[in-house]
């Protein structure tokens, strides 16, 4: 019938959900117990994870049904075309279709997990350089914390003509992480919102002490 159909059109959409919740949560499984990666080097596409993205992989669910949900995705198109349009599988090629889909997906798992840890690595690195630019990391509260306590800077608040910096710094005084910040914001990037923190932080200082000489 989905041949009949042309691959598509209502029935091959509700054919596609349930192919997608099935792949969703079986590479799910396989990414929890480590298990994708043995079936990814097996056909030679080793990854060669690391004991912290095992680590990471294993506790956290957001990333296991994102990563899921990105390979499912990039899978469904290719197993439209080459399994189903272009005939690769068969019912009588002794896999079932679920087992076929799998198959591609296990393809595509290594490109989503590359770009996953490109994304780390560039965190990290951009991470490394706030500590080289700037005396010491900011924390979403230390610019607060550290002129005269949380009241000073609402005070203070009404006093920044910038509102980009007015914002960032009412978000942080609100126990709001850089990375919300920057979404909030729309910054161009966390660094971003770092440095509008650090300079309010070093302007802040510098006007206290000159209070404090005179």
């Amino acid at each position: 019938m989905l041949a009949q159909d042309g691959f598509q059109g209502p029935r091959y959409e509700r054919f596609e959900e349930k192919l997608a919740r099935y792949g969703i949560s079986v590479l799910r499984a396989w990414m929890h117990s480590g298990y994708i990666f043995q079936l990814v080097a097996e056909r030679g596409l080793g990854l060669h994870p690391h004991e912290r993205e095992l680590e990471e992989l294993g506790s956290n669910s957001d990333l296991r049904e994102e990563l899921a949900t990105m390979t499912v995705a990039c899978a469904l198109v290719r197993f439209r075309q080459r399994a189903l349009v272009e005939g690769g599988w068969t019912s009588e090629g002794g896999a079932s279709i679920t087992t076929y889909f799998m198959g591609a997906c296990v393809f595509e798992f290594p490109n989503e997990f590359r770009k996953h840890r490109l994304s780390e690595q560039r965190h990290r690195r951009a991470l490394q350089r706030q500590q080289e630019v700037y005396e010491s990391p900011v924390s979403p509260g230390s610019a607060a914390d550290e002129v005269l306590g949380p009241q000073h800077v609402r005070d203070a608040l009404k006093e920044i003509s910038d509102p980009r910096t007015r914002a960032a710094l009412a978000l942080a005084l609100d126990g709001y992480t850089h990375e919300e910040i920057q979404e909030l914001l729309e910054a161009t990037s966390i660094r971003a919102v770092e440095g509008l923190l650090y300079r309010w932080r070093t302007k802040a200082k510098r006007d206290e002490e000159g209070e404090q000489r005179g």
